[in-house]
């Protein structure tokens, strides 16, 4: 028993450094992008400087397709380990790279050059990153609370998101507008880079999941088609992928990471009220993962997904008209936050329930990075251009249509609650697991 204690400690703390150090890098891009954005791109004003910060952040996403397919081949050829080992490091890297970089002004148009290197890099990382984790946590969970422990992702990338938000909130409070563009905004990319190397060391302590050594055994001892082909020879689950996550993944982006940066920039509310108002709200939403995961065990993923889904869209015109001020914010943002909780504690139980144990990571992870690349990426610059030209609508109507979309995809699935991760693909896979007693 202790030693099986011992496997769970090792996992839950190897995953959730990991990626809350893989979240915190990413994100605080986003949450700071309103403080550095004029030291990258000097001589534009404030507005056309942010749209131009925004849009490194979305074509740091292009590259998170690339990643999730590298990391993911990695991790299905060589392991989920070592997969996990080198996303967080090559995070870690980009991110101290943005942190020491100098401005615009002493090194001129390399400046820039510079800091889309750096988030090209992370947005491989981090396109493998979550394929990866979540593939690695799935096999490792007991499949009656596969809902339950997945939630760990998003909780533990919900931490390092809240912790750079709360460090955002202190260093604005503490330091003038002027220290925080000069250098504050330095602070949490230094941060997350040496704490990638603690997260390395946590991975590099990890066993790799039963699930996936015995598929490796069986397929060394009969070796099937290229790991492309098998990927490749399963549109619907592609298709699947990417359709679920398109909505999900809009609203995520735009109400967990850029809300404070978009009520600064776009309703003019103070940073500070505001980043301590998604702080809060953040803290909420962590507390909620775990009980939409335990929900999806209980009530299947289907259920789970659909109802706060339909909430949501219901919801975010009213929503978004609210924010004027800190504590509006904080109600808006929770609100919604507590509404996408659901899909992203289900989520990566329901992708890794989707494909075998032999193209798991990778066939989430190309799809997966892709829809997010194309719909999360570009989400908070297409908020911020709509809210500039006095067109706010345009783009809640856009998030709607993608959550319908998402939502349509999860009235046409299977229910998968609890199935045998290593029967998934086969011809007669397991049945999914009776919902456990109360």
């Amino acid at each position: 028993m202790s030693t099986e204690r011992t496997e769970r400690r090792r996992t839950i703390l190897g995953i959730g450094a990991g990626n809350a150090m893989e979240w915190f890098d990413w994100n605080v891009y986003a949450t700071f992008s309103a403080f550095f954005a004029p030291q990258f791109f000097a001589g534009d004003d404030t507005g056309t400087a942010l749209l131009k910060t925004l849009a490194v952040f979305a074509v740091g996403f292009v590259a998170r397709p690339f990643g999730g397919f590298v990391f993911g081949w990695v991790a299905d050829r060589r392991g989920r380990k070592l997969s996990m080992a080198l996303c967080v490091a090559t995070a870690a890297v980009g991110s101290l790279v943005i942190g020491l970089v100098p401005t615009y002004e002493t090194i001129g148009i390399a400046a820039p050059a510079v800091l889309l290197l750096a988030r090209l890099a992370q947005g491989l990382a981090h396109g493998g990153e979550l394929p990866a984790a979540q593939t690695y946590l799935a096999e490792m969970a007991p499949p009656p609370r596969r809902g339950l422990w997945s939630s760990l992702i998003y909780f533990s990338g919900t931490a390092g998101i809240l912790v750079g938000t709360v460090l955002g909130a202190v260093l604005s409070s503490t330091l003038t507008r002027e220290q925080m563009a000069s250098v504050g905004w330095r602070v949490p990319f230094v941060v997350g880079g040496v704490f990638g190397l603690y997260a390395l060391v946590m991975r590099l302590r990890m066993r790799e999941s039963d699930t996936y050594v015995a598929d490796e055994t069986e397929r060394t001892a009969a070796p099937g088609p290229s790991l492309w082909r098998q990927v490749v020879a399963r549109p619907k689950a592609l298709a699947r992928v990417v359709f679920l996550t398109s909505g999900l993944t809009v609203v995520y982006y735009v109400w967990s990471v850029a809300a404070p940066a978009y009520a600064i920039t776009a309703r003019g509310v103070d940073p500070a009220a505001s980043l301590w108002a998604g702080a809060g709200a953040l803290a909420i939403f962590m507390v909620l993962l775990p009980l939409w995961g335990a929900a999806s065990d209980r009530f299947g993923r289907r259920r789970t997904l659909l109802v706060p889904g339909a909430v949501l869209i219901v919801l975010l015109f009213p929503l978004d008209a609210m924010i004027h001020d800190g504590p509006s914010l904080f109600v808006a943002m929770t609100v919604a936050l507590a509404l996408i909780g659901a899909g992203c504690a289900v989520g990566p139980a329901l992708y890794a329930e989707m494909f075998p144990t032999g193209i798991r990571a990778a066939g989430l992870g190309v799809p997966y990075s892709l829809a997010v690349a194309l719909f999360g990426g570009t989400a908070p610059y297409l908020q911020t251009l709509f809210a500039g030209i006095g067109r706010p609508g345009l783009f809640l109507g856009y998030a709607i249509v993608l959550l319908l979309v998402s939502g349509l995809t999860v009235y046409l699935l299977p229910e998968t609650r609890g199935v045998d991760l290593a029967t998934v693909g086969t011809e007669e896979p397991a049945p999914a697991a009776p919902a456990p007693r109360r």
